[in-house]
């Protein structure tokens, strides 16, 4: 290894340094902040077929892929070292949005689920379930990552701001949906205790602080509401979040979504009428 590569005169250098040490997967999955990342399995990533596509979508994508598979050249130039580490961030991310769709990524992903590495619902009725990372796009440099309860079937933002900034595309819009495909006895049921585990006191004293942001929350949107705008108006407003697998929406839940959607039509009509006799 070149005195350059080596020197720890600059931040820059020092990353690279310790880079080289280890591999680069295992360095970038121990990095603060890619703690919803899984190892995706060196075979996998090495079979050229799984990757296809990817080399229009990164930059200097054959010095990424070396990069990651800890086969780049140790003299790269300095210019080049810090986009590379960026598209090699990029790469492997968007090869962990299809690995976590296979039966072993699924597995793996299934015992961070279990161990609630992802957080757990902010919801008070949820009862702490725990959640799964999810995309709204496919497309990078989009959206970011969200949070899928399976319990309200709602998303949420991650409270890390490290987590809150990893892109949504790194995990796809399908993966919570076909775990829950693939694995049916996991999902959770609308009411009663969470079967993964019970919260510990710590999970108690958090829950009472949730509690009172939302109590916060809710009376500063009930107070908006009478502000000018009706209660129709508001219930017409509100958006909804549609899961689904490789684009087509999940059959039981769309179901689901027509009727309560008719019943949120009939209520709207009602509060119409009476914001007219009113």
């Amino acid at each position: 290894m070149s005195a350059k590569a080596t020197s720890m005169d600059d931040g820059g250098s020092y990353q690279w340094f310790r880079i080289r040490l280890f591999k680069w997967i295992t360095w970038f999955l121990s990095s603060k902040g890619n703690e919803y990342f899984c190892e995706v399995e060196e075979d996998y990533i090495l079979d050229r077929f799984n990757l296809t596509g990817l080399n229009t979508e990164v930059q200097h994508y054959a010095q990424a892929l070396d990069m990651i598979t800890d086969n780049l050249d140790e003299e790269i130039q300095d210019d080049l070292r810090g986009n590379l580490d960026l598209q090699a961030r990029l790469l492997y991310g968007l090869i962990h949005a299809r690995w976590i769709v296979t039966a072993r990524g699924l597995a793996k992903m299934l015992d961070k689920y279990k161990r609630a590495d992802f957080g757990r619902c902010p919801r008070v009725l949820c009862q702490s379930q725990p959640l799964l990372p999810v995309g709204l796009t496919d497309v990078p440099y989009e959206k970011s990552v969200k949070l899928y309860c399976g319990r309200c079937e709602d998303i949420y933002s991650p409270k890390s701001s490290r987590h809150g900034s990893i892109d949504g595309a790194y995990f796809g819009t399908s993966f919570p949906h076909l775990l829950f495909l693939v694995y049916p006895n996991l999902i959770p049921p609308k009411s009663g205790p969470v079967e993964l585990g019970v919260p510990g006191r710590s999970a108690d004293v958090e829950g009472s602080r949730r509690n009172r942001r939302v109590r916060e929350e809710q009376d500063a949107q009930a107070e908006g509401v009478g502000e000018g705008m009706s209660t129709a108006s508001v219930a017409l407003k509100a958006d909804r979040y549609r899961p689904r697998i490789f684009g087509f929406q999940v059959n039981e839940i769309a179901k689901l979504h027509r009727w309560q959607e008719a019943v949120r039509d009939r209520q709207v009509s009602r509060l119409e009428e009476l914001e007219d006799n009113a």
